[in-house]
């Protein structure tokens, strides 16, 4: 018996507000392939046939160092079934063409 908390719905929930774990691999498998280094980058298109899914992530324009690596931010939209929300992220070079999500979040409000 579960009391007193929230626990992160399963893939297989479409009701779901929040994305599962699935749908943030697949968001951030997009970013890490596709972030480019240039200012005005697409719009990269992402999806999780499992779940429906799917999105766009938007880079950000302003790029960044930190750590010695070149890093920016990114905007996932994020829509399923009937949900719609914004994610927040952040990626920086790991290769050639490579790119690390350092992190991905629900963006909040204001």
């Amino acid at each position: 018996m579960q009391t007193g908390s929230v626990g992160r719905r399963s893939d297989a929930d479409p009701a779901s507000t929040q994305p599962s774990d699935g749908d943030l691999a697949s968001a951030r498998a997009a970013a890490a392939a596709g972030i480019g280094d240039a200012a005005e980058a697409a719009s990269i298109p992402w999806q999780n046939p499992q779940t429906g899914a799917a999105g766009n992530i938007t880079p950000l324009p302003t790029a960044y160092t930190e750590g010695g690596r070149r890093c920016r931010d990114f905007l996932v939209s994020y829509v399923r079934a009937e949900s719609q929300l914004w994610l927040e992220g952040a990626a920086c070079r790991a290769g050639q063409r490579k790119w690390e999500v350092k992190s991905l979040r629900a963006l909040k409000p204001s």
